[in-house]
């Protein structure tokens, strides 16, 4: 079998946006994907679970966990790391073993929208609408030819599109 590359999603609290990233890069295979934060809130929103649940994709193992978790001798060797946050991409991340490409994809905050249920859920809804496309243009890429430089070039692409 040949090797799965491994992606991190990172957002400071690892409740919305880096989760339903997650669950849907592993949906849609061929990676295998974590998420993780450097503040993590300990729960998954509500609302990012059922957004996912909303979408027919797996909530099973989703959990709201620490960036420190991918940083030790124990970690997955990652390939990628995608901030999903504008404050997790302005932190200083760890170190990650293996010196994994990087981007940042900046997905506006739906935890942040105050207002009726009916709003709160279209803001999760938006937030899981783009980071589909964005992962889907990432899945579209030829990796597997593509020189280093050229894959960050396009991955950085994807996350100002």
């Amino acid at each position: 079998m040949a090797y799965r590359c491994n992606v991190l999603f990172l957002c400071t609290g690892n409740s919305a946006r880096s989760i339903m990233a997650e669950a849907i890069l592993n949906h849609k295979g061929k990676f295998t994907a974590y998420s993780a934060g450097s503040h993590p809130s300990g729960q998954p929103r509500p609302e990012a679970l059922r957004q996912i649940e909303s979408a027919g994709l797996s909530t099973a193992g989703l959990r709201s966990k620490s960036w420190d978790e991918f940083s030790g001798p124990d970690a997955p060797r990652l390939d990628f790391v995608f901030t999903v946050c504008d404050n997790a991409a302005k932190e200083q991340c760890p170190y990650w073993p293996g010196q994994p490409m990087t981007a940042h994809w900046g997905i506006a905050d739906p935890a942040a929208v105050k207002g009726s249920p009916e709003e709160i859920a279209r803001a999760f809804r938006d937030a899981f609408t783009v980071l589909d496309r964005r992962i889907g243009l990432f899945l579209s890429l030829p990796l597997a030819t593509l020189e280093d430089m050229a894959i960050k070039r396009e991955i950085d692409q994807i996350g100002r599109s």
